[in-house]
């Protein structure tokens, strides 16, 4: 479960969606990884590959192993959206519609993940 000070990392950074300027790369990469540490505990699995550039990328959800190559089932979006998803800032569907999330193949519609559990 995510601590006070990682819900309070990912409010900062997924406020600063709409301003101007460089956001901080390593408190960025700290609210990424303790996202998808959740995730992984949420969701164990191997059967989709969940990409944050630059940041981390991690495999979730239950199903078919993915070993080598391309993944069966890819989603890929930025890290101040990551974080407005796990603090129900913006939902999957807007994000999806905005051409924000990048979504392909089986069981790439995690909506069902987000927001993360207080």
């Amino acid at each position: 479960m995510l601590s006070p000070q990682e819900r309070e990392l990912l409010a900062s950074i997924a406020s600063q969606a709409d301003q101007v300027g460089e956001v901080d790369k390593e408190e960025t990469r700290t609210a990424v990884k303790a996202i998808l540490r959740e995730l992984t505990e949420i969701a164990p699995g191997r059967s989709v590959e969940l990409r944050i550039p630059p940041f981390a990328a991690t495999q979730i959800i239950e199903g078919r192993t993915h070993r080598r190559g391309t993944p069966a089932a890819v989603v890929e979006l930025n890290a101040m959206s990551l974080c407005q998803l796990a603090i129900g800032q913006s939902t999957w569907s807007e994000l999806v519609n905005q051409g924000v999330i990048l979504a392909s193949g089986e069981r790439s519609d995690l909506s069902f993940l987000f927001p993360l559990p207080i």
